[in-house]
């Protein structure tokens, strides 16, 4: 149930910029009767989700040719201001407020390197460079704050596009060797072929196992049906 909740998830995100797959990490099930099994036999074991674990590997860069669409090339996360604290995310599908204001489509604002709103003149074109640096007329306005993480699984996802940090030890640093790249965005590291292979197995499995559960539960009525004629 846990796999095909997450598979579906993926499915459903496969067209979302900047969205991380989640994949299974998986560890064996012994149970205590079978971990006391005679010798000679062979206890069966199970698989079992311990736990999933974000996919943060590149997607494709696409073209888009709008100028405030933005993709990171490497590592890192942009930065936007919520309520509920700083979000990181990789969808650099912005737009600016009727003020100016360099945001997400959900309306938080981007941070420049300084950590404040990235303001920006809508009645003039815009230019970010690779390293960040937003420029309007040739002029300097700011530079886009792009941050890492030593350990990108103490981040949670904070819904489809969003990471939120877990532990107050984990602190985001500046991106080392990423590059931004205008007019494109990226797209999700998702594989929907993959993800509906998985899906079609994970059902077939998910079938084995009810049909076994109703062979293992008409064998025990069988069982309590014969000893109930033997003692008649």
């Amino acid at each position: 149930m846990e796999s095909l909740d997450m598979l579906a998830n993926n499915i459903a995100n496969a067209s979302a910029p900047g969205f991380k797959a989640d994949r299974e990490f998986y560890s064996l099930y012994l149970s205590a009767e079978a971990a006391n099994s005679p010798d000679g036999t062979s206890p069966a074991v199970l698989p079992v989700i311990e736990r999933q674990w974000t996919d943060f590997s590149q997607g494709s860069l696409l073209p888009t040719g709008n100028s405030l669409d933005l993709a990171l090339k490497g590592s890192g996360f942009f930065v936007a201001s919520s309520p509920g604290g700083p979000l990181y995310t990789r969808d650099g599908s912005f737009q600016l407020s009727a003020g100016g204001q360099l945001q997400t489509l959900d309306g938080y604002a981007v941070q420049g390197q300084d950590g404040k709103p990235v303001l920006l003149d809508s009645s003039r074109a815009v230019e970010v460079a690779p390293d960040g640096t937003v420029r309007q007329d040739g002029q300097d306005v700011t530079r886009l704050a792009v941050v890492d993480f030593k350990d990108p699984s103490m981040l949670a996802k904070h819904g489809d596009n969003y990471f939120q940090i877990t532990g107050s030890d984990t602190l985001p640093a500046p991106a080392e060797g990423t590059e931004i790249q205008q007019g494109k965005i990226e797209a999700a590291n998702s594989q929907p072929a993959q993800s509906a292979v998985r899906l079609v197995s994970i059902l077939r499995q998910f079938e084995t196992l009810q049909k076994a559960l109703a062979i293992g539960a008409d064998m025990d009525r069988r069982a309590v049906e014969d000893v109930a004629k033997v003692g008649q």
